[in-house]
């Protein structure tokens, strides 16, 4: 049995080297050692294994079973070693300079709460924010980052990276609840007064429901229609009605005892949070550390 203490990275890297090349000296050559030293360390490897892993020919190198089967653990092992050290190399590198950054209306609200904590991380970064609910291409527009609510199509010029999952839920103000009583099922809100939102499409917003383990779409009648979500939360925490939120934006104003999460049972899985970040060049440190900040803060006010 191998012993951990008996593996070698320069016998592994020259096996490595001789199969990408398929020759010990242009191995040696990408290595920058002697032809004989790698010669040395593949004999080497392959005692410690005890197994032929390459044949040798005046004319070619070729891979055995045993080789085949050792290489593919070499190359995983070795890619994670090598993401490993690109990870510590990026920790290393002082995060600063600007990152432009294109949030939706409600979740930019999110972010600006947690920007002193980047801020004091880090303290040499320069934030660029534009809150739209527009989708935005980061490549024509100039964005180190777009983060957009819903499912994604047409990314191919885009790198994707998920933020969090989402909940609908149903909230309303508790001096709301207590004038108008408590809900106890999906039927009682006919009783209620719902905030509807409306859509840049001009559509207003239907809310998915879980009725008893079937997930409905209602359309109940509004005692007030908007679009902007802000005023649509506002009104809420006045005590104007009840409406559907995501349990992100909701969650701040539960914490601080200004709406209530009505009826939880109904809850629904909501659309996924991503941000998109142009393609085609390695991500900027600072926009790396941002993209984990965002992830890191969504996901912590979801379970807070």
């Amino acid at each position: 049995m191998v012993q951990r203490a008996d593996v070698s990275i320069a016998e592994i890297t020259s096996f490595e080297a001789v199969v990408n090349t398929g020759s010990f000296t242009k191995a040696a050559e990408s290595l920058g050692i002697t032809k004989s030293s790698v010669g040395k360390n593949i004999q080497r490897l392959e005692e410690r294994l005890s197994t032929r892993l390459l044949q040798r020919t005046t004319r070619a190198v070729r891979l055995t079973a045993d080789g085949e089967m050792y290489m593919r653990a070499t190359q995983s092992a070795l890619l994670t070693l090598r993401e490993a050290e690109q990870t510590l190399a990026a920790s290393k590198k002082e995060v600063a300079g600007r990152v432009r950054i294109n949030l939706p209306a409600s979740f930019g609200r999110l972010f600006m709460s947690s920007m002193h904590s980047l801020r004091r991380r880090y303290p040499k970064l320069t934030l660029d924010l534009a809150f739209s609910d527009r989708m935005s291409d980061p490549v024509i527009e100039g964005w180190d980052i777009v983060v957009r609510v819903g499912e994604l199509s047409g990314t191919g010029d885009m790198v994707v990276r998920k933020i969090c999952d989402t909940r609908f839920g149903l909230y309303a103000s508790p001096e709301y609840m207590a004038a108008h009583g408590p809900l106890t099922s999906i039927s009682h809100l006919n009783s209620h007064d719902a905030i509807i939102f409306r859509g840049s499409t001009g559509r207003l917003n239907p809310w998915n429901v879980n009725d008893e383990g079937y997930i409905r779409q209602l359309s109940p009648d509004a005692a007030i229609i908007l679009e902007d979500g802000q005023a649509l939360i506002d009104l809420m925490v006045s005590g104007l009605g009840i409406s559907q939120l995501l349990d992100h934006i909701a969650a701040p104003h539960v914490k601080a005892g200004r709406l209530v999460h009505v009826l939880p049972s109904a809850d629904v899985d909501g659309p996924p949070v991503h941000a998109l970040i142009p393609a085609g060049q390695k991500m900027a440190s600072r926009t790396r550390a941002v993209v984990a900040h965002l992830a890191d803060n969504f996901h912590r006010d979801a379970n807070d």
